[in-house]
């Protein structure tokens, strides 16, 4: 290719100069080509890996360089001898003659390196090629990424690093390749090459460790082998991209988001020093919104734009405080470099003003955002102030006109409904919270409890007069103490809108739940169907949830989630949490609420193989063992952590504490997110830990810790006891001392405070990968248990092919298909239909594992296969409809083989409930047939001995199966003209490598001939009845046919003729044999007298242009009709066959017979086609036992295990090696 001139100081070194004229210079890098350069080769290969400069570095190049200048330029480079020949050829013709005519060298230089420049703007702009952000280097990293590991342009590069690879006990210097689907690594050592390509999909464990011996390594683990990587230069910033590329496969498997890149990152300034791709920024951008959204509690789709150091005045303790201040796209966020110092959170939307106030050496580069509030904050130490303030006016110009927009939409749309009247059978919500309609409290009710409770109110208002109210309140350590004291009941709802970041989404969605309601009513699925079943078991014991209002809040909240996320719908332990929420805060609110929890801060909790629940569950148990050592051995022993895990996790304890008590540990969770829930199930298990080191099996240690949880109370609770339906299911033995809720929260902040947030995302990745390949691996085994039993093969061959077939489908997602991803694997779905491949993909599997795979008709015979197999033609096909019909091939009987060749030959739509004629029918037809061929001793037929298998014995074994599946045989459609052709085809193409190919051909004409006769008498007899009532009517003396084109293509068609006509005949009858092609295409053709009777022939041919060949037309004697019902099965004895005489074909020679011919004819138009004409099954069967060669081809076993090993380690043009899980190839240069 050509590249914008460099100049180049040193031409000679590590260079071989192949061609030169006075002006380029084409030259090879030693060590490539042909003599590999010996040592000297070895060693420019060995430095070109380790120094990456065989990124740079093609193998061969173009210079330019004028007579008296010592500057080289590179003008050109390829990675092949073909490429580097074509430019150099275009210098020599279009450029060499030019640059004689210039006198001034600095000339000649610019008017090269202005044409070259020229050349490849005109190539870019002829193919489209967008201009990107990468550096030329990572684009020429990029390029030979690809060469060497054979990926596909879509495969994107996103960063690679220099690291040694551990093969064995020695370690390999080389690059590690991180692309978006593939870890993969090359070295190059002394000739000797490595070369390792791992899918990310496939990798079980990612993990960062040191030892004494190798202090930093990364160990890579699939199902198949563990890969140690080590003398990494950036180690940290290696893993954590693995990291994220691994959990981007994850996420794949787990809900089929893949990978698109965003395109509105701001671009890199030109001539940057860097190598980061923009695919590596994408990515680090990510990471940092990802940081960005959860410490905040921010939308899904907040976009962190940047961060800058500064400093915050806080009035309340009269400080500046440092820290660090973040812009996105709509809010504006503060934390304190000490954590719990201060943290806050400003909407653009609730922003009136931005200012930059007056800089002094007390408050440097200060600046003022006012909001809605009348809350002012003042920030400094802002190191590029204006471009702040910019990026800030910017996106608050873009907020300002969204809300103007929103309420625009909103009172249009209210206008239309007062208009119409829409708002009578408006969606009724409750627009209160439950517990408010049902707490009766009377004067004299008041307690020191509520007297308790009215004391945290005061304490919560005086906390926002000093600290603000809603969402721009200061968030310090004195909020966390309130929280960790209880929220009193009336402010619930509020503080968890505000702590969750709910607030946020429902105030930028106005009118958005009501739509939701109103589109979901009256709607059933399954979901639905499950949220009715579990209505009344939510909360049963709660007088809110006993009548028909708090059920009928719950029904449209659960309803109207799983229609704004189908991809969750409803889960059970839904229920229980959104009642909770139903109690404390209005409806519209509760929904928010529950988005948030289902979406941000328990993700992948609530679907249906409850993912996040698991994972979670891990992380549990890596913690108990890192703080309750003492405790994890027996508690594992047990297997109790993972069964009382999911209960605590998925319900936040709701369902295993008393209701007051467990709302106290809510508010903690909305508060400080899932480290809430760890500490306190640490907590838990620490204080029961000498009754837990006591129990003998599982049974016995829930139970105490179901009298532990039972007994855990809340004092300052002014609601009425509720009785708790966990504690009236567990035994009569003596209670357990009450516990304070409150006491046990602080407890678990005291002894498990330290468990940050951060290392939880670590530990929870780490599971991620455990978790969901523990669900692979179920699924294929729960795949492979359904279908066993239904095929041939093993199960451990079952799996391999299940392996296969998902690789197949994981790779389309990568670089595209026919069909969207999502509609080919839905992890919802019964194990067998969650993964499903299309026609392109299945033509992928077809050419690796069907034995019929061959020649030039593999895509259109497997076209006709997927056809088949896809039984409810959605243009998908499942596990157990590709192993049905590779099953057939691999393991079934030459019958099962024939019918399933024959039924992919049916026209789609046609292989429906088209019956043929009765069986009987066909044999006496077909034994009449062969019995006129032996009686008359025809030159074409002749009677042998011979000693092959019993295929009298397969026609007693089809018809013992015909008969119990009658109506399956009589399902079989004939085959029509056009069909037949197709079958020949694809039968023609099958042997093209077989050892004994010509065989086969000679066997596969003379079953194509017979068949076309059959064809014909099959055409007489369903003829004959219409025949005689037309020759009733007319006077003719005898019966002519038309010969159509396709019968001269098919090498002649079958004309028999009537008992009527022994003595007439046409007029154009007595033509002189040879002169067939002076015939009109449709002219009439005369049959001659015809009887058993005669002595020199049985019949008269057609004869053709080819004097030695003998035509396949024949004819019935006059007499044969009376002789049908006499003959019967047994006039053919068993170990006599009918074989075709060779008399008329040249055996000299390797060559196709000319039957062959209609191999490589095209289909003829469907006018030309005689419709009168057809086969059945029955036909094709008995036409085929008749070759022995074929029997032998169609009964040869199959290595299946040949097959699945060749399919893991082909590699194929444009994609990787479809491998279990990895693939590595070590050679020796």
């Amino acid at each position: 290719m050509w590249v914008i001139p460099e100049d180049v100081l040193l031409a000679g070194a590590l260079w071989i100069t192949e061609r030169a004229n006075p002006y380029f210079i084409l030259q090879r890098r030693k060590g490539h080509g042909d003599g590999g350069g010996g040592l000297a080769g070895l060693l420019v290969g060995t430095l070109d890996v380790v120094l990456d400069s065989s990124a740079r570095m093609a193998p061969y190049r173009i210079l330019y360089q004028t007579p008296d200048s010592v500057v080289y330029w590179i003008i050109a480079h390829g990675t092949s001898r073909k490429e580097i020949t074509e430019h150099w050829e275009w210098l020599e013709h279009n450029l060499l003659q030019t640059l004689s005519i210039f006198e001034n060298e600095n000339d000649i230089t610019t008017f090269v390196k202005g044409k070259v420049q020229g050349i490849i703007a005109e190539y870019n702009k002829n193919h489209d090629v967008k201009e990107d952000d990468d550096t030329d280097k990572f684009k020429e990293a990029s390029s030979k990424f690809r060469k060497l590991f054979g990926m596909p342009e879509e495969e994107k590069l996103v960063n690679y690093y220099s690291c040694s690879y551990w093969k064995g006990k020695v370690p390999r210097q080389g690059w590690m390749y991180l692309s978006i689907n593939h870890l993969c690594f090359y070295s190059y050592l002394l000739g000797k090459e490595v070369k390792l390509v791992v899918r990310w999909a496939d990798i079980t464990q990612l993990e960062k460790s040191a030892t004494l011996l190798l202090p930093d390594v990364i160990k890579v683990s699939t199902r198949a082998k563990e890969h140690l990587f080590s003398v990494f230069l950036n180690i940290n910033e290696t893993f954590k991209l693995a990291e994220q590329l691994a959990n981007i496969a994850m996420r794949q498997l787990l809900d089929n988001k893949g990978f698109e890149q965003d395109r509105s990152l701001p671009k890199l300034k030109k001539k940057s020093p860097q190598k980061v791709s923009a695919l590596k920024r994408d990515l680090d951008a990510r990471a940092k919104s990802e940081r960005y959204r959860a410490l905040f509690r921010l939308p899904k789709d907040e976009k962190l734009d940047g961060h800058t150091d500064c400093t915050l005045w806080t009035p309340f303790n009269k400080m500046h405080i440092l820290g660090q201040m973040f812009v996105s796209t709509n809010y504006i966020c503060f934390t304190s470099k000490e954590e719990t110092l201060c943290s806050l959170i400003i909407p653009l939307r609730e922003v009136t003003i931005v200012e930059k106030a007056d800089s002094s050496n007390v408050l440097p580069s200060p600046l003022s955002i006012s909001t809605k509030n009348r809350m002012t904050f003042l920030f400094a130490n802002l190191k590029d102030r204006d471009f702040l303030v910019q990026r800030i006016s910017d996106f608050l110009q873009q907020t300002t006109s969204k809300i103007y927009l929103e309420r625009e939409l909103t009172g249009s749309l209210n206008n239309v409904e007062r208009a119409f009247n829409l708002n009578d059978n408006s969606v009724p919500t409750a627009t209160e919270a439950l517990m408010t309609m049902y707490r009766r409290r009377s004067p004299e009710e008041f307690n020191p409890k509520l007297a308790k409770e009215f004391l945290k109110e005061q304490a919560w208002k005086n906390h926002f007069t000093e600290y603000g109210e809603g969402v721009c309140m200061y968030r310090t350590e004195k909020t966390k103490e309130l929280v960790l004291k209880g929220i009193p009941e009336g402010m619930r709802g509020e503080l968890w809108l505000l702590f969750s970041g709910a607030v946020n989404e429902m105030t930028t969605h106005p009118g958005y739940y009501e739509d939701l309601v109103e589109k979901s009513m009256g709607k059933y699925n399954l979901a639905t169907e499950e949220i009715e079943r579990d209505l009344h078991r939510s909360l049963p014991e709660h007088p809110a949830f006993q009548n028909e209002m708090g059920i009928a809040a719950l029904r449209r909240v659960l309803t109207a989630y799983a229609f704004r996320n189908p991809n969750i719908g409803y889960c059970q332990a839904m229920n229980i949490v959104t009642s909770v929420l139903l109690l404390y805060a209005k409806e519209e609110e509760a929904f928010w609420l529950l988005v948030a929890l289902c979406e941000r801060m328990l993700p992948d909790y609530y679907n249906t193989r409850v993912v996040g629940a698991l994972v979670d569950q891990g992380v549990f148990e890596e913690l108990a063992r890192e703080y309750v050592p003492q405790l994890y051995d027996c508690m594992q022993d047990l297997g109790v952590i993972s069964t009382i895990s999911l209960s605590w996790f998925l319900t936040l304890f709701l369902s295993v504490m008393p209701f007051e008590s467990a709302v106290v540990v809510m508010d903690c969770f909305f508060y400080d997110g899932i480290k809430v829930i760890f500490q306190l199930a640490l907590s838990v298990l620490h204080a029961n830990i000498y009754q837990l080191l006591g129990c003998k099996d599982d049974g016995e240690a829930m139970t105490a810790l179901g009298r532990y949880l039972d007994s855990v109370t809340n004092k300052d609770s002014t609601l009425p006891p509720i009785p708790h339906l966990h504690s009236l299911l567990t035994d009569n033995g003596d209670p357990h001392p009450e516990v304070d809720i409150f006491k046990l929260v602080s407890s678990s902040y005291e002894k498990f405070g330290s468990i940050r947030a951060d290392v939880i995302e670590q530990m929870r990745f780490k599971q991620r990968l455990r978790v969901i390949q523990t669900i692979e691996d179920a699924t294929k085994r729960n795949v492979v248990r359904t279908i066993v039993t239904e095929t041939a093969f093993s199960i451990d061959e079952l799996e391999e092919l299940f392996v296969l077939f998902k690789a197949e489908h994981l790779t389309s997602c990568y670089w595209g298909g026919s069909s969207n991803p999502t509609e080919r694997h839905d992890p919802s779905l019964p194990y067998l239909e969650q993964y499903r491949i299309d026609v392109e993909q299945f033509k992928g599997l077809f050419n690796l594992l069907f034995p019929w795979a061959n020649g030039v008709h593999s895509d259109p015979l497997a076209l006709r296969f997927f056809r088949l197999l896809d039984e409810n033609g959605d243009g998908l096909i499942n596990f157990r409809e590709f192993i049905n019909g590779l099953g057939v091939l691999c393991h079934g009987d030459l019958t099962e083989k024939l019918k399933l060749l024959y039924k992919t030959h049916v026209l789609p739509g046609e292989f429906t409930q088209i019956l043929i004629g009765d069986v009987k029918g066909f044999v006496c037809l077909f034994v009449c047939f062969l019995s006129l061929w032996v009686k008359t001793k025809s030159k074409l037929f002749t009677v042998k001995k011979l000693k092959t298998p019993d295929y009298h014995q397969y026609l007693k074994m089809w018809n013992q199966e015909s008969k119990p599946n009658r109506e399956n045989t009589k399902a079989l459609p004939k085959l029509n003209q056009s069909q037949f052709i197709e079958l020949c085809k694809t039968l023609y193409s099958m042997f093209s490598e077989d050892v004994a190919e010509q065989e086969l051909y000679h066997a596969t004409a003379t079953v194509t001939s017979l068949l076309l006769e059959m064809g014909e008498v099959g055409k007489l007899f369903s003829s004959f009845g219409r025949r005689d009532h037309n020759q009733e009517d007319r006077s003719e003396p005898g019966l002519c046919r038309r010969a159509t084109p396709e019968a001269r293509d098919l090498g002649d068609v079958f004309i028999p003729a009537g008992p009527e006509n022994k003595s007439s005949s046409c007029e154009q009858g007595k033509r002189v044999e040879g002169s067939e092609e002076e015939l009109p295409p449709m002219q009439d053709i005369k049959l001659e007298d015809s009887s058993p009777k005669d002595t020199g022939t049985s019949s008269v041919m057609l004869i053709s242009d080819d004097d030695t060949s003998v035509s396949s037309y024949s004819v019935l004697s006059a007499g044969s009709h009376e002789m049908d019902e006499k003959l019967q099965c047994e006039d053919i004895s068993d170990d006599t066959v009918l074989v075709r005489s060779n008399s008329g074909s040249n055996s000299k020679g390797i060559h196709r017979p000319r039957s062959a011919a209609l191999h490589d004819r095209r289909l003829p138009h469907s006018t030309s086609i005689d419709k009168d004409w057809a086969i059945t099954f029955e036909q094709f069967l008995a036409s085929v036992l008749t070759e022995h060669a074929l029997v032998l081809y169609f009964e040869k076993p199959v290595d299946v295990a040949a097959l699945i090993t060749n399919a893991k380690n082909v590699s194929k043009v444009g994609r990787p090696l479809l491998s279990t899980s990895d693939y590595e190839i070590s050679t020796s240069g």
